[in-house]
């Protein structure tokens, strides 16, 4: 079973744009959606961190709720707001890179979620400098694009390929 972890304001409309897509893609595959401050338990096959809105920063304040990422031995794919605190939790540092529509992205090390230039699409006013403890996947003109941990299954983009690329969310479902 997959958790989707819903990264926004609780109860706010960026469920139907953030998280709603996501279980569409996985589907027909099992799922549960857990809103970030009601997980506990980590019993799942795959975890999913969920975008948000672009002034939704609520999970910045709360980063003690997501001390669970570092002893997760389960894959994780974090997307913008996810791929954030995925980095906050392994000492990277929140940078402001605002980058809102489309954008060309080039992949710099080989990783099994996409292998080729893409179009992706961008709403976000932080990225990060990741720590040591991540290898750089792929980058735009100004941000870096996606990462994965040296020794865990944990991947963040900074794009939303709920909105445009699903296949790197089944592809990282299926892997």
């Amino acid at each position: 079973m997959i958790l989707i972890v819903d990264m926004n304001y609780k109860g706010s409309l960026g469920f139907y744009e953030f998280v709603l897509p996501l279980c569409r893609i996985v589907e027909p595959l099992e799922y549960e959606v857990w809103h970030y401050t009601e997980v506990k338990d980590i019993e799942y096959q795959e975890v999913i961190l969920s975008g948000t809105a672009l002034k939704d920063t609520g999970y910045l304040r709360n980063m003690g709720l997501f001390e669970w990422i570092r002893e997760c031995d389960v894959p994780i794919l974090g997307i913008c707001a996810g791929l954030q605190v995925i980095g906050l939790v392994f000492d990277s540092l929140l940078i402001l890179c605002q980058e809102i529509g489309m954008t060309e992205i080039e992949p710099v090390k080989e990783n099994p979620l996409f292998s080729s230039p893409l179009t992706v699409y961008e709403l976000h006013n932080y990225g990060i400098d990741p720590s040591d403890e991540f290898e750089i996947l792929t980058t735009s003109e100004k941000c870096i694009q996606g990462v994965k941990h040296k020794k865990k299954e944990i991947y963040g983009v900074l794009f939303h390929p709920e909105v445009r690329n699903k296949d790197i969310v089944k592809r990282f479902v299926q892997e």
